[in-house]
């Protein structure tokens, strides 16, 4: 019996080492594609790996900056030693991965070309010149920065997330375009390690705009206060042109401008697909894509990653391609497809990580709307889970969202937490960048709101919330009390 022909084209993705490693035990041909130099995925090598390594170094200056405890010259960040670390890092992560792919392409009936795929046909491929024609193809193809179509941009040299991630050099000032997940993070990385006057275009009332008002209003008065960020909202841009000295100058639809040495674009991402899909039957749009992660247009076409266009992340990417590799042996097997339906989680690292925003489950108006309130692609929707509108971590976090659920008849999200400070999601919720570093404990919200001592606590706890909130409106320093493990607070001989 021949067996059938699978070709993944991404395999150093996260999504694509998973359809590799779950199809690489299923008794088909395997052909594995990948162009990427040196390759490892968007994730390890320009996304979330790289960018929380430099968000630590403006995380240690801002908690200096903010620590009365500290005495003398507040230091500078040294952004060559930052992106030295960081490429160690990241390189390093990157060439295991791509060491997984290669031990997989030992296997008798496992190849791997290091090449770029183009269509020619309906799953039939050109990779290096060679023609391949396959009974299955898996799309692992990621994604790339959405660059606004704006007169003028084509004549400003703008940066994306991944040159500031690769910059030695920042000019004083620059204006950013995109507040949501990357801007959010990479803000507070230019006003903090760069020194740079950040000036940013919103085009909603506040960031996170589809969360409760309170999280993007909090954050709002946090980057404009703590960070020095100018923040004009409900604002859009309407064309760009270069200044006379090298910088860029947009102008919004309000009339206004905002002009700086630098342009940047946190602007989002599309899914990439290989050259030639106009000589297939495949149409890619929102929703083409099943539960089942099949294609709308052929369904032995699979996407899987970032290509689907919904659930950008690593965690969701590498379930997709588990659960593809086990759907094309169903399918072989004229067997029931598994439908991928996940519990829906988004973690920000806001405030250079110092304050968090983390999403759990479905937001009350989702829950509320049922399966076709929910923004995701096509499919049988088996289960709605409600664990959570949101929580932002760090000094400012408080348990008022979980005492509004209680009286709104909604059962209280359990804080569960790991060893060594690892949640349930699998990250480490905050550290300082370093692989393994645990993150902050998160007390009870009674023990928090009350200001009593906690075990393990080593998070700063607030003594009055109407304290801070006063401290805030007058811009005043809050006193906060660190609390360490209940050892250390006894070795110390207090009572």
């Amino acid at each position: 019996m021949t067996r059938p022909h699978v070709v993944v084209v991404g395999a150093y993705g996260s999504a694509g080492v998973a359809a590799a490693e779950a199809l690489a035990e299923a008794d088909v041909e395997l052909t594995l594609v990948d162009d990427g130099e040196p390759g490892g995925g968007l994730c390890i090598l320009r996304g979330c790996m790289p960018s929380k390594e430099v968000l630590s170094a403006a995380a240690h200056r801002y908690q200096a900056r903010h620590d009365d405890r500290l005495v003398g010259d507040l230091p500078e960040v040294d952004v060559e030693a930052v992106v030295e670390r960081k490429d160690d890092n990241v390189l390093g992560y990157a060439e295991h991965r791509r060491g997984a792919v290669h031990d997989l392409a030992e296997r008798e009936h496992v190849t791997f070309h290091h090449d770029t795929a183009r269509f020619v046909d309906d799953r039939v491929l050109e990779v290096g010149g060679e023609r391949i024609e396959a009974d299955y193809v898996v799309l692992a193809t990621g994604s790339t920065l959405n660059v606004p179509d704006l007169p003028g941009i084509g004549d400003v040299d703008w940066m994306g997330s991944r040159d500031v991630l690769d910059a030695t050099e920042f000019p004083d000032s620059g204006v950013v375009m995109g507040f949501g997940y990357v801007g959010l993070e990479l803000v507070p990385y230019l006003t903090e390690a760069a020194g740079m006057d950040i000036t940013v275009v919103e085009h909603d009332n506040r960031p996170l705009d589809g969360y409760h008002p309170s999280f993007g209003e909090e954050l709002l008065e946090l980057y404009r206060e703590e960070f020095g960020v100018e923040i004009r909202t409900k604002v859009r841009e309407e064309r760009v042109e270069a200044t006379a000295d090298g910088g860029a100058r947009v102008h919004l639809d309000d009339g206004s401008v905002a002009e700086g040495d630098q342009l940047f674009l946190f602007t989002g991402r599309e899914p990439s697909f290989p050259d030639g899909m106009e000589a297939t039957g495949l149409s890619p749009e929102r929703g083409w894509v099943g539960d089942t992660m099949q294609t709308a247009d052929d369904d032995r076409v699979f996407v899987v990653g970032d290509a689907v266009g919904d659930r950008m992340l690593l965690h969701t990417a590498k379930e997709e391609g588990y659960l593809t590799g086990r759907n094309v042996a169903h399918a072989e097997a004229d067997e029931s497809l598994e439908a991928y339906d996940p519990l829906s989680h988004k973690v920000v690292f806001s405030g250079a990580g110092v304050y968090p925003f983390a999403s759990l489950g479905l937001t009350a108006e989702q829950a509320r709307a049922g399966p076709r309130g929910r923004d995701r692609p096509a499919g049988r929707q088996r289960r709605r889970r409600v664990q959570g509108e949101g929580r932002l971590a760090g000094d400012r976090a408080t348990g008022r969202g979980r005492r509004r659920r209680h009286r709104a008849g909604l059962p209280r999200p359990p804080l569960r937490r790991g060893r060594d400070g690892e949640d349930d999601a699998g990250g480490t919720g905050g550290g300082d960048g370093r692989a393994g570093a645990p993150g902050p404990r998160v007390p009870p919200d009674d023990a928090r709101d009350s200001g009593r001592a906690v075990p393990g606590d080593r998070r700063p706890v607030v003594v009055s919330r109407g304290a801070a909130t006063r401290c805030r409106t007058r811009r005043a320093r809050c006193r906060r009390r660190w609390r360490g493990p209940r050892s250390a607070r006894s070795a110390g001989g207090r009572s």
